[in-house]
């Protein structure tokens, strides 16, 4: 459970660091975070394993960086689809 929370997490604020980054893919804060902790919630289980190690803290920090990679990752693409679908 604490490896979902912190892959949400992470995946949040990377979802909002995403938005700022890529100002194409902004979706305002809220959709940020929604969309980041999405993707950080299930990509974070993919990168998560990849990355964790073998100690907690190591686990933790892994899980928090695959859920904001992740959750970055996600928020672009779907802020930059949303985008393109709009028109804008």
């Amino acid at each position: 459970m604490e490896q979902i929370i912190a892959q949400v997490i992470g995946g949040a604020l990377g979802g909002a660091g995403g938005g700022k980054a890529v100002k194409g893919a902004d979706m305002g804060n809220i959709g940020n975070l929604i969309a980041g902790a999405i993707g950080g919630g299930v990509g974070g289980q993919l990168l998560g394993g990849l990355l964790s190690g073998g100690t907690d803290i190591a686990a933790m920090a892994g899980n928090l960086v695959g859920g904001g990679v992740a959750g970055l990752v996600v928020q672009v693409v779907v802020g930059l689809i949303l985008k393109k679908v709009r028109g804008a």
